[in-house]
């Protein structure tokens, strides 16, 4: 066989590979467009010759191994995480959250401050305590990671139903160790550390602040208090209460609660505040009304209390709304430390303190949109 026979036969074999090449992918572009073959197979065969993301493992609160992109630029959240991923720094990143996130309610601060772009975005869930996710919304968002606060089935079957990156964080309560965890998992994956570091410091300081304003204080020199009308699945009057409360534990109250050795909220018989008969009551406005319509009820059990005849009726903002609102159970120890120990918090103006603690963790000051939706702060009435 000569030269000049080699040399044809090496471009004929060439032709032949770039004609079939070719008709690969124009078949596989026809077939696309019949829907004759999947979504996946379509993206794989583009893909081919693209360059691979670079990826990296971390593991979330759920102790999950993940592999996330070393670069992330669009997250979504489902669950209550929209609010972690603002005290982060990242909601600017968001493509889509939940129906609730996107209600701008006083009652969750996060909506508020991100109220123009949460308007703009996709839903990718219900939220709430009712929560449902929208897979196909997830698929259909495409962001680089979802960040989750909801139970560990929810976050495993999310990722596996969407094919993306599900990062679960955690937090139960104000001065968590989970939500500083959270806070640095966050961080980490979207290169907003200093922000993180910034509120974790700020969270602890806060914490180290109104231990120091109170731990020594006689216990004698204490008032008895309580917090009523307190949201537990569902709205409740001032039978709804919560022992162990952490406003009042970051600031050594004396909660009468704490006397039935239960955690959490619960409801307690009107007989049991009788012989508590507190000397300050702390109530949530968002269901003073449930209050003042039982007033007229329970007129007798009502002006029993030394509390209710001396006029010592106080706010404390509902901080459980959708997850915590750690901004809100901060800001409410500091106003129930101003008014249980004034002496110790001569210094604090409540509305002033509440906006720094909103600035460093929300990015602005919104006590105003507290105070308009009749939130805020201040003595309370349950009658005329």
């Amino acid at each position: 066989m000569n030269r000049f026979t080699i040399t044809s036969m090496i471009m004929l074999l060439c032709l032949s590979l770039s004609v079939t090449v070719s008709c690969t992918k124009k078949e596989t572009s026809s077939q696309r467009a019949q829907g004759t073959i999947s979504k996946e197979e379509a993206t794989a065969t583009v893909q081919d010759n693209a360059e691979p993301t670079k990826m990296r493992t971390v593991t979330d609160l759920f102790g999950r191994q993940v592999q996330v992109p070393e670069e992330v630029k669009t997250i979504a959240a489902i669950g209550g995480a929209a609010r972690l991923l603002t005290y982060a720094g990242c909601a600017d990143k968001l493509v889509g959250v939940t129906d609730m996130d996107k209600e701008n309610i006083p009652s969750m601060p996060y909506t508020v401050v991100n109220a123009d772009h949460f308007a703009k975005i996709g839903s990718v869930g219900k939220g709430g305590s009712k929560d449902v996710c929208y897979p196909e919304k997830l698929v259909t968002q495409s962001p680089d990671v979802i960040f989750a606060l909801t139970d560990q089935d929810t976050v495993q079957s999310i990722q596996e139903q969407t094919g993306i990156p599900t990062i679960a964080l955690s937090v139960d309560d104000m001065f968590d160790v989970k939500l500083y965890k959270s806070l640095m998992l966050v961080g980490d994956i979207m290169g907003t550390d200093s922000q993180c570091n910034q509120v974790v410091d700020y969270i602890k300081s806060c914490q180290k602040d109104l231990d120091a304003r109170t731990r020594d204080i006689p216990e004698q020199n204490k008032p008895t208090v309580y917090t009523g009308a307190v949201s537990f699945r569902g709205a409740h009057g001032f039978e709804g209460t919560y022992g162990a409360y952490p406003p009042f534990d970051a600031i050594h109250a004396k909660n009468v609660v704490d006397s039935t050795g239960t955690k959490g909220a619960l409801l307690v018989d009107r007989e049991k505040v009788v012989v508590w008969n507190p000397d300050i009551i702390f109530l949530n406005p968002t269901n003073l009304q449930l209050v003042r319509d039982d007033y007229p009820i329970h007129r007798s059990f009502y002006d029993s209390l030394t509390a209710v005849q001396e006029d010592k009726l106080y706010a404390q903002i509902a901080y459980n709304y959708n997850w915590t609102n750690i901004e809100l159970s901060i800001a409410d120890a500091y106003y129930a430390g101003k008014i249980i120990y004034p002496e110790a918090f001569s210094d604090i103006d409540p509305a002033k303190k509440a906006d720094e603690i909103f600035t460093v963790m929300l990015g602005k000051p919104i006590y105003q949109s507290l105070q308009d939706a009749g939130l805020g702060f201040g003595r309370l009435k349950i009658k005329d």
